[in-house]
Order: C-alpha cells, then structure tokens, then sequence
C-alpha cells in the first residue's frame, strides 16, 4: 500500500436511495493519483456511489472521507468547501449555454470563491491553452463539436486544481475517435497532475484498451478487482 494520500476511504458503507438500500458494506480507497474505473449494469449502484462522494446522497451506515471531509458530519455548509475539492465530469454536459466558454469557466471561479480578475483571467487562459480551446474562448457550447464541449468541461473541472475527478460516463456521447481522445487527455492529467480520477463507464472495451484498477457494482455489494495498471 502505497504511502500517499487517501483521497477516497469508505469502510462498511451502506447507501440508500429514496429508502431502498443499493449497496452494502461498501469498502474502498482511493489513492492520489490513482485511475480507477467504476463498472456494473444498470441499477446496480454505480450513480447513487457517485452521489455519495460529493455529497448528493447522504450514506446511510459506516463511514466514509472524501478528500479530507468526514461524510458522517457534513452540514449543508460544508458540501460546496468538499465540492471545491472535487472536479466533476458528467456525460450530458452540463454547460451554461447562454455564457461562453471564457464565461463557463468563469462563472465557476467565482462560485468557488476566487476575486482577482487578474487571476481568475490567468487561470482561465492557462486551461484553455492546456485544452486547445483559447481559439473557442467567445463562443457558445452549442457552437463547439461534442469532443470540444468534453475537453471544456474537463478544464472546468481542473480549474481549483482538485485532487480528485469523478467522471460519470465520460465518453457515454462520443464517437469512437473522440473517445479516444477523451481518454488521453484523463490519462495525461491523471499522470501530469497526479489527480486521482474515478470513471464510471459501461465501455468494456475501453478498460481493455486502457487498462486500470477496477471498482465494480454488483449484487449490491462493490467489489474491488486488480484490473491491470496503466504504464
């Protein structure tokens, strides 16, 4: 076991959803600067495990940190300080078409607390270099191709520099190509940075193509597999 920081540690977790219980005795770690994928069918748990970590859904049994914060005693006050540690990634999107993409991002720093213009202008730039997307700095997402509306979505998520990236389907919506793509720059940033990232996906032939620990849902229970590590 390596020596680095636990970003992720839930011991004997239970989680509910509307009253019914999807997972029991839920046990894991998530190391800095781990990959892991999470996988299972539909149903089996994977979103409501999600939820979980940046505090969506409260867990109903056990206990569980995320990225410092002790999930047993969030109050209301303290899910956007967790949420600031935490990039998010989500297969539908979620941009802010009326804004354009300097605005999207933006829009976030401002949210998580950062005044400087000077800086936020800075920060914004450097990630849209980063993403090849500073030529696309004044346009709206419904004027740039999915892999690019991907790519922005992966910057705002880096943004605070977080130690962890959940990514819910990343590439549920793409083209093979852009997939591929997609997976390249979660990879670079996951070695580059040494962000810890954690991927549900349903893409099998992805894992194998890319090949990482494995985290999988199943029969109400999550089940740790070796996978094969990414070199």
């Amino acid at each position: 076991m390596s020596t680095e920081e636990l970003v992720i540690a839930y011991d004997g977790v239970s989680i509910k959803q509307s009253e019914k219980t999807v997972l029991v005795n839920v046990s894991f770690e998530v190391q800095q600067g781990d990959f892991i994928y999470l996988i299972g069918k539909t149903g089996s748990g994977k979103s409501s495990l999600m939820k979980t970590i940046y505090a969506d859904l409260p867990i109903a049994m056990g206990t569980a940190t995320v990225c410092g914060f002790n999930l047993n005693e969030m109050g209301a006050k303290n899910i956007p300080l967790l949420r600031r540690k935490l990039g998010i990634v989500f297969q539908d999107f979620q941009l802010l078409h009326n804004l354009t993409v300097f605005e999207n991002l933006e829009f976030v720093l401002k949210a998580t607390g950062w005044v400087s213009s000077e800086s936020i202008s800075n920060r914004i730039n450097e990630l849209l270099v980063e993403f090849n997307l500073l030529d696309k700095a004044h346009k709206h997402p419904l004027h740039l191709s999915g892999g690019e509306q991907q790519r922005l979505v992966i910057a705002r998520a880096l943004l605070n520099n977080p130690p962890l990236i959940l990514a819910d389907e990343p590439t549920g919506n793409l083209d093979p190509e852009t997939t591929d793509e997609i997976m390249r720059l979660l990879i670079k940033i996951n070695r580059e940075h040494n962000t810890a990232i954690l991927m549900a996906t349903h893409n099998y032939q992805l894992i194998s193509k890319y090949p990482a620990k494995i985290l999988r849902c199943e029969n109400g229970m999550v089940n740790q597999e070796k996978g094969i590590v990414m070199e």
